[in-house]
């Protein structure tokens, strides 16, 4: 009886328990960043994690990026958001928050050497902001005010480094991460003292997942009362972690940057190169379908062409991204995984081009060459596959190969969807040792290499058609 009573009290709790997916920033240390075995860690995940624990459900981590992690959860590609998100009157007319877990206040650094003093110093000067922070909106409140320009990033090193670099004059960011920033090796100083004053908060959209915010809730409360939440703050803000994080981000050369990161970005490059393929593929499909469609002799499948080529040729391969991410499961309500909603946006985009050059390698062979065909007698179709593809194809072999290498640069853009490709993974190298200039100069050399491989093989296989 005891092990029946036993069986039916925890198996509940076991078949109830529920995954919940929660989007956070990629670049936003003490809160999250990736530690020296590129893991995803900090203030925010280790609460969320532990919290989940404590509670008894499971969390999916997505690193998303803070603007991308916001609008997923508008299009319900995500539950939540935990990410240093502040707490604000704009907000909360959109979304539910938990209670606060975490003081912050907004503060304006500028480079060591800078004169500027305050606001009042701007006039005139840019100034380099993360978008969709609290800080960007504060700082925005006092554009008109005192006068400066603005410029917006979608990362935190990539703000700090236009400072450090003289492009801007000063940037704005919350008060712990600034000082973090600053303790670590970020060459900034802050000038001001904490504005608008407020505190972060975990997100879900507003009306849906209230039993989340109550669990988050309660198993903050669990953690404050235990001492575990100050342990959690502890382990990221104490002097001893600070100081080990900056040992880290210092006489960095070349080579050691490669032996310490030189597994992640070869996975990095492995899922750029996946991504590429399956891409390139689907692309090559859909252009081909397509591209034939413009050369039949009937007026709607040349229309229909045209204007497939015409919109997906037009669309800037960010925007369709973020459309097929986050705008399609907002009308549609269904979630589409970034890896398909990447493959998609390739498709589609890359798949525009292959279409043009298609109808253009066929549109370039002698149109006396199909009517010769046609006057021995053949079918359109059978002179198009025995007399006309033959010699487009000569035409269209180097565009297909030069297409491969346009399609693996451009999956450095849907890193804005989440997708850990090469360019995201460099950035989150960057977030942990603060090394841009030699990351970056590590991750161009890397797609360099694969981009000569693949020029290689173009001039040697237009050679081969050309013997």
């Amino acid at each position: 009886m005891f092990s029946l009573i036993l069986f039916f009290a925890v198996s509940p709790k076991i078949h109830a328990e529920k995954t919940y997916t929660i989007g956070t920033d990629v670049t936003y240390p003490p809160f999250e960043f990736a530690n020296k075995d590129n893991k995803y860690v900090g203030i925010d995940i280790d609460l969320m994690k532990t919290i989940a624990k404590e509670e008894g459900f499971k969390v999916n981590i997505k690193e998303l990026g803070f603007n991308a992690a916001v609008q997923s959860l508008q299009s319900n590609q995500i539950d939540g958001v935990i990410a240093g998100m502040s707490i604000t009157p704009e907000r909360k007319s959109k979304f539910d928050f938990s209670d606060p877990y975490y003081k912050t206040g907004v503060v304006m650094a500028v480079a060591q050497d800078s004169k500027i003093k305050g606001l009042s110093d701007l006039k005139g000067k840019r100034v380099a902001l993360k978008t969709g922070t609290a800080a960007a909106d504060y700082a925005q409140s006092q554009q008109k005010k005192y006068g400066f320009k603005t410029v917006t990033f979608d990362d935190s090193d990539n703000m700090y480094n236009d400072v450090v670099n003289g492009n801007s004059v000063a940037t704005f960011e919350d008060d712990p991460v600034m000082k973090y920033a600053i303790k670590t090796g970020t060459k900034l100083k802050i000038v001001t003292k904490p504005a608008e004053s407020g505190y972060y908060g975990f997100a879900v959209m507003k009306g849906q997942n209230p039993e989340l915010i109550q669990k988050f809730n309660h198993g903050l409360q669990v953690l404050k009362k235990n001492g575990q939440y100050k342990k959690i703050t502890d382990r990221y803000l104490s002097t001893k972690t600070v100081n080990s994080q900056k040992k880290k981000t210092n006489d960095h050369t070349f080579s050691g940057l490669i032996k310490e990161n030189y597994s992640v970005l070869l996975k990095g490059l492995g899922q750029t190169l996946y991504l590429t393929i399956v891409g390139i593929i689907a692309a090559t499909v859909f252009g081909v379908i397509f591209g034939l469609l413009g050369v039949l002799p009937n007026k709607f499948a040349r229309g229909l062409s045209t204007t497939v080529i015409y919109i997906f040729r037009g669309l800037p391969l960010l925007v369709l991204a973020l459309f097929i991410y986050n705008g399609i499961p907002s009308l549609t309500g269904t979630k589409i995984p970034a890896f398909v909603a990447g493959t998609i946006t390739l498709m589609l985009n890359e798949g525009a081009y292959t279409a043009a050059f298609v109808k253009g390698g066929i549109d370039s062979v002698d149109i006396g060459q199909m009517e010769a065909a046609r006057s021995l007698g053949l079918p359109f179709g059978k002179a198009m596959r025995k007399v006309i593809l033959p010699q487009g194809i000569k035409i269209m072999v180097p565009s297909f190969i030069n297409q491969f290498i346009i399609t693996l640069k451009d999956t450095s853009i849907l890193s804005i969807i989440g997708i850990l490709e090469l360019t995201q993974t460099g950035k989150i190298i960057i977030a942990r040792n603060l090394e841009g200039f030699k990351v970056w100069g590590i991750v161009a050399l890397m797609y360099l290499v694969i981009i000569t491989l693949l020029t290689w093989l173009s001039k040697y296989v237009e050679k081969k058609m050309n013997d």
